[in-house]
């Protein structure tokens, strides 16, 4: 489902400051950075991201059939068997839920996949009534798991090793954060106070270092709609996916040591671009680092503005450019049309892409 085999981008661009945090973590505890123009980075990976938004989909979205990435195949399923008919037992639903998924050549130990397995709502659904029917065409079983793609499935993707037909593409792309300027880590050393220690005991009942940094991100993020609409074939669920999904994007955030820093920030400047030639990721306006004694957010903003209009000497011009921005940005030589809220740049959106899918 598409508009005369044209191709339609959508690009997500934020710019968000991030206070004193470690929102994800390399193996040693320490916040991930990257080497860019020279210098270290603050960098946050797009898998922490990606995470975040799916589970914004989960706990902020109205679409019921969205997935679960989980070991915990086998269980999962024998859950919908007992839904579906509560005359089963859990011993017997999960040697039916083993039989159907294993005749999917998906691999298992002790009741568990061996690698994390992305599965839909809907698609258990599925293989909870192939189960009881006791369905064994192994095509039949894999055009389930095929069928009723959930939004996340078809966005970020599904990989396979045991069964390659099992295998989906994503849709979408998120890049991975990084400061728009050179950032160094700091330590925070803390005590903690044993509350029932005796009067004459002055010192700490614990001590330790924390890792952190601070920065101002440059976020970017992309959706093939043409590939997107063709996964899920309703255009109403597409163009309300799509507007889920840059929700997602500017509202969601990485959880990493969130309760020690309450890092709930938002992103000062978004921009959504559509373009019917090929992406664009703007990172390259942060190859020369910002560099400021009175903040990054503003010159920031004014390098990716220019930047968007730089880079229309190799590229065709968006088909259509909005954004949202916490300040005012007059003056600047910003192609596209400022929308007052992010409900508003939605909807806008919507009206284009209803026009646009067939």
């Amino acid at each position: 489902m598409k508009n005369n085999n044209e191709r339609l981008f959508v690009d997500m661009h934020a710019i968000q400051i991030v206070p004193p945090s470690n929102l994800n973590r390399d193996d040693t505890g320490s916040p991930k950075t990257a080497q860019y123009g020279g210098v270290k980075r603050a960098r946050v990976s797009s898998q922490s991201w990606k995470r975040a938004m799916r589970e914004y989909f989960n706990t902020e979205g109205e679409i019921s059939n969205v997935g679960v990435r989980t070991l915990e195949i086998v269980k999962y399923v024998a859950e919908k068997i007992i839904e579906l008919d509560n005359s089963i037992t859990m011993e017997d639903a999960m040697a039916k839920a083993k039989d159907v998924i294993e005749k999917a050549q998906i691999k298992l130990s002790d009741n568990k996949a061996k690698a994390l397995f992305f599965l839909g709502d809907t698609q258990a659904k599925g293989l909870a009534k192939a189960a009881i029917s006791g369905e064994s065409d192994k095509k039949k079983i894999e055009e389930i798991l095929n069928g009723n793609k959930p939004i996340d499935i078809a966005l970020f993707g599904r990989m396979v090793a045991d069964n390659p037909v099992l295998n989906e593409d994503a849709s979408s792309q998120v890049a991975h954060a990084i400061s728009t300027h050179g950032v160094q880590t700091e330590f925070d050393f803390y005590t903690a106070v044993d509350d029932l220690a005796p009067e004459d005991n002055a010192g700490a009942g614990m001590l330790g270092t924390i890792e952190f940094n601070s920065s101002t991100l440059y976020r970017y993020a992309n959706v093939a709609i043409h590939e997107f609409s063709n996964q899920i074939e309703d255009k109403e669920a597409v163009i309300n996916a799509i507007k889920l999904y840059i929700k997602a994007f500017v509202n969601s955030m990485p959880t990493g040591k969130i309760n020690t820093f309450a890092n709930q920030t938002l992103p000062q400047f978004v921009m959504v671009t559509l373009r019917k030639d090929r992406p664009i990721n703007l990172i390259s306006a942060f190859e020369e680092p910002v560099r400021s004694s009175n903040g990054y957010t503003k010159a920031s903003i004014e390098k990716l503005i220019k930047e968007s209009k730089k880079i229309e000497k190799f590229v065709e011009e968006p088909a259509l450019q909005l954004f949202v921005a916490f300040d005012d940005v007059e003056g600047l030589d910003i192609s596209g049309r400022e929308e007052e809220n992010l409900d508003a740049l939605n909807e806008e959106l919507g009206k284009y892409l209803n026009d646009w899918l067939v």
